[in-house]
């Protein structure tokens, strides 16, 4: 089976990440895609993190009931900080009958360079880049397996705005699933 991996904090999950998630399931051969939730990414600041049990549940909320969409602990096994290479050694060995896939964001494709054996991760895995305004014009790597340029809808929406809100006791509704946002007010998270 063909998934895309899509990497990330979740802190938390909105309307955005499942967007970009379902585009790649309707536009693309991938046939699922798993929010590989980050307890750790080596490039963030953890102390601005929420715990990371209630990030991966928060995604399990926002993607009960889609066959096609996981929520992703498997970085919680690994050392940490978490590699995207490391893991996904680790899931070729697990789920031998997969072929998986990088999902990001332009912006983060740029950072590649600074990425633990992103060089090799390149030649050896295909990249699914969502573009984001501002993080057009990216670079060509003639050794990469396959890179998939992709127009994916975006929602001016950032995990970062939805924290800020929290704390400011301005409104979050609409911003994320309702399950997720009655379990982070219900839980008092963010604030």
């Amino acid at each position: 089976m063909k998934v895309g991996l899509y990497f990330g904090s979740f802190n938390p999950i909105h309307h955005g990440h499942l967007l970009i998630a379902s585009y790649i399931l309707n536009h693309t051969e991938l046939k699922q895609v798993w929010f590989v939730v980050s307890p750790q990414n080596p490039l963030k600041p953890a102390a601005s993190l929420l715990n990371e049990y209630h990030r991966l549940y928060l995604v399990q909320l926002a993607v009960e009931g889609e066959n096609n969409l996981k929520a992703s602990d498997i970085e919680y096994k690994l050392p940490r900080p978490s590699y995207t290479i490391d893991t996904l050694t680790y899931l070729q060995e697990k789920y031998p009958n997969h072929e998986f896939s990088v999902i990001m964001g332009s912006d983060s494709f740029l950072n590649l360079p600074r990425w633990k054996n992103g060089e090799w991760l390149l030649q050896h895995y295909p990249i699914y880049i969502y573009i984001r305004p501002g993080y057009e014009n990216l670079p060509d790597y003639p050794g990469a397996k396959s890179i998939h340029r992709l127009n994916a809808p975006l929602l001016p929406i950032s995990s970062t705005e939805i924290r800020k809100n929290i704390k400011e006791g301005k409104s979050i509704r609409y911003l994320l699933p309702e399950s997720v946002r009655s379990e982070i007010e219900r839980n008092g998270y963010y604030s």
